[in-house]
């Protein structure tokens, strides 16, 4: 079964949104937009040289972790996700009052009175060795020292610096001086210079939105074909089933291998971990570099269906040159319903450190130069405006968690990004890239164009690569570079040749090197072929290049602009009244999302049912009587209704998957449930009130929620999520969640075709309720 990460299932489409969990008593049922945000944290001024502590006894005479929190939350620069669970500065004053307190604080203080305590707390307190003399200091000290000292002096004190202590020292830095600190202190790969000073690598992100082979290796051939890729090949897959994994290993692993780079670049398919430690299992050697999403919570990380115990388990099975490449980013804790109350800076904080304890394990008693790479990529901006809108806010983001990383001592790199419903356009991120630079984080991911065609969000190019080292000089990994000179892609003198930016010619490389017989024109016949076969698909590759070598392709830069624009028409479409009524037998519903523009900005809205919704189910429900489905049908407009919409989506997709559905003798609901502004937890509020109160507590009953994903790739895919589980499950609201889900994803005419989906959903569904085929 399907393992879902943190792309897979919160960035899919952008559809998660904040959990119910985060907004205690905020009354949802008003159409008073603002009303729903949690008012702004109103810090007073301090006294003079008044601490976090004596200001909260003061004005609560006695200690307060709820204001606690919100000062420390306060000290932040504002972003929309710590609005949302009420712990962002109501305004620039009680800010500059919140950062004056925790800039009073001693250290010690702040590590006896943690915000939050749970197993990564106790993780990371037991990962570091405090230092009795930075103990003594207040952050505003530490912040000096850091600011202040050469990289040499900053690395004695790391290790003894915890989590929370780096966000809070974080928090009162500036942009400048989060650079600062970028500058100065590196943490490079073993037997690498990737993350040295002066170098900036690129993991190279061939997604296909159907995984097909050709998609990938390809797009692997395009990058180096721009002397781009030396972190990692590494493709986020559509589907996590083992054997689909195993293929895209076994594709990736062969290009490293026949060129010869097994121990200059691992290959990696970000599906979950376990999946992952299948796959080497039945084809050892070939997994390289194992990925996972983290979260900065024990809760957070059972959303991945990720255990600290788990998590060690595999550290011990990785042997060799290439560990752990995890993945995190500010915001995910909260929008999966973990925010527990503290600020989304501290959450990023202590991933890092769950990140770091790895690190120390897997590393232990190995001289340093045998140590296997551990790395993390940040992908800020991923998941949309609910966790932060501008670009300035983008740039702060990866400025923090540069600084973070760093003083964590691990690797950092940057999945420099944006959603498409978010206020950051295409050329607001090359802006966004300018400002963030400087700071010299290890890596940025790298696709052929801006627009990822399986996951829909805007990131970094393969010409934002070569514009980032023209402007500040960075260079890649030595060995690499020495590969591209070698495939003749790069000349002696490290200046492009005419091959660059030919995918064909290093295609031919590849097949020389597999000692293939034919002549250079079969070859290239062959590989003109495959590129017609991918671009048909909707996955771009790049040729040439503008005036200059790091200018898109002028044509390619067009299909970019168009697609982004047609994401923006599809973001704000409606699904109109006459669609809806053309579904058969359709029961109309919809969220507590006031419009559009509420669905959007405010995901949480589209997560809970309107009073007129439950009373509409609760009228189905009664037609039931005894003769209960094993599974309903919900189809949701989601981020894009023309997913639905559009010929030969939705209508061909449901009338088969009916028929095959009652083909295989599984009841179903008579009538569909149709949700206008819906978002995927919307399913599971549905699956609640229509099985939790039926008799039989370990019957299974489940969902196929049908929902428009993210827009941008101009595929206008639908997905299917899968959430089987028993009435007492059910029963207990907000248990069902994300990681009892499965997903079929990326359907439409143009990617994966209704009928493949179909089959797809068939096997998983026949994996869930097969133990309860026979249950009434």
């Amino acid at each position: 079964m399907k393992k879902i990460t943190r792309k897979g299932f919160l960035g899919q489409m952008g559809l998660m949104g904040a959990s119910i969990i985060s907004f205690g008593g905020c009354d949802f049922s008003t159409t008073n937009i603002k009303s729903r945000i949690p008012r702004g944290a109103h810090i007073d001024t301090p006294l003079e040289a008044e601490d976090i502590f004596s200001f909260i006894r003061r004005l609560k005479g006695k200690m307060d972790i709820s204001l606690y929190r919100k000062i420390i939350g306060a000290a932040n620069e504002f972003k929309e996700g710590d609005q949302t669970i009420g712990v962002a500065a109501a305004d620039e004053t009680s800010c500059q009052n919140a950062r004056t307190l925790l800039g009073n604080t001693l250290v010690n203080d702040l590590e006896k009175n943690p915000l939050f305590k749970d197993g990564i707390l106790d993780l990371i307190q037991n990962s570091v060795t405090p230092d009795p003399m930075v103990q003594n200091w207040t952050v505003s000290e530490l912040k000096q020292f850091i600011l202040s000292s050469p990289e040499e002096q900053i690395k004695e004190i790391m290790p003894g610096l915890s989590s929370d202590i780096i966000a809070c020292v974080v928090k009162l830095m500036t942009n400048e001086e989060l650079i600062s600190v970028g500058q100065k202190v590196f943490n490079p790969l073993p037997n690498s210079n990737i993350g040295s000073e002066g170098y900036m690598s690129a993991r190279v992100q061939p997604n296909s939105p159907t995984d097909d082979i050709e998609d990938i290796a390809w797009q692997v051939f395009d990058a180096w074909s721009y002397g781009v890729g030396d972190l990692v090949l590494g493709t986020n897959p559509v589907s996590s089933e083992v054997d689909s994994v195993a293929r895209i290993e076994a594709e990736l692993f062969d290009i490293i291998s026949t060129f010869g780079l097994e121990e200059s670049i691992p290959n990696c398919v970000l599906s979950h971990i376990d999946i992952q430690a299948a796959v080497e299992e039945i084809q050892p050697g070939t997994t390289g570099i194992w990925f996972q999403s983290l979260a900065g919570t024990e809760n957070a990380n059972k959303t991945f269906d990720v255990t600290i115990e788990k998590m060690f388990q595999h550290m011990d099975k990785r042997k060799g040159p290439y560990g752990l490449y995890a993945e995190t980013g500010q915001g995910a804790d909260f929008t999966n319903g973990h925010g527990q109350g503290f600020d989304m800076l501290v959450h990023e904080s202590r991933k890092y450190g769950f990140l770091r304890a790895l690190k120390l394990h897997i590393s232990k008693d190995l001289p340093p130069e045998e140590a296997p790479w551990v790395h993390v990529n940040d992908v800020a901006g991923f998941i949309g405006p609910e966790v932060f809108k501008t670009r300035e806010q983008l740039v702060r983001c990866c400025l923090e968690d540069t600084a973070m990383g760093k003083l964590h001592g691990l690797t950092i790199g940057l999945d420099l990004c944006s959603t498409l419903h978010m206020d950051v356009n295409l050329r607001d991120l090359d802006w966004c890239i300018e400002q963030v630079m400087p700071a010299n984080p290890a890596y940025l991911m790298a696709l052929p164009t801006k627009n990822d065609p399986m996951l829909s969000y805007l990131t970094t190019a393969f010409h934002n690569h070569l514009k980032v080292r023209e402007q500040f000089g960075y260079k890649v990994n030595d060995v690499m570079w020495d590969f591209f000179k070698k495939i003749e892609v790069i000349d002696n003198e490290g200046q492009p040749t005419s091959h660059f930016g030919d995918p064909l010619w290093v295609y031919y490389q590849y097949r020389l090197a597999k000692e293939d017989p034919r002549s250079k024109e079969e070859i290239y016949k062959e590989g003109r072929e495959c590129l017609a076969r991918i671009r048909k698909r909707g996955v771009p590759i790049a040729e040439g290049y503008g005036e200059n070598i790091w200018d898109q392709n002028p044509e390619l830069e067009r299909e970019v602009e168009r697609l982004y624009e047609d994401a923006k028409v599809s973001l704000w479409t409606e699904m109109p009244a006459s669609f809806v009524a053309s579904i058969p037998a359709p029961v109309a519903i919809s969220s507590k999302s006031h419009d559009r523009i509420d669905y959007v900005y405010h995901p949480e809205s589209g997560e809970r049912l309107s009073t007129t919704a439950l009373k509409r189910l609760e009228s189905m429900l009664k037609t039931w009587g005894s003769d209960v489905p094993e599974l309903q049908i919900i189809i949701s407009d989601g981020l894009n209704a023309r997913a639905l919409m559009d010929e030969g989506h939705l209508m061909p997709f449901l009338d088969g998957l009916t028929s095959a559905l009652k083909a295989k003798d599984y009841r179903i609901g008579k009538e569909n449930i149709v949700i206008r502004n819906g978002r995927v937890r919307a399913g599971y509020a549905c699956g609640e009130l229509l099985f939790g109160h039926l008799p039989n507590p370990a019957t299974n009953k489940g969902i196929i929620h049908v929902i428009g994903e993210r827009p941008g790739s101009g595929h206008h895919n639908f997905s299917a999520y899968l959430t089987v589980t028993t009435v007492n499950t059910w029963s207990k609201k907000g248990t069902v969640d994300h990681n009892i889900t499965r997903v079929v994803s990326g359907i439409s005419d143009s990617a994966l075709k209704p009928e493949q989906a179909i089959q797809d959903i068939l096997g998983i569904i026949e994996q869930q309720l097969a133990p309860e085929l026979s249950a009434v």
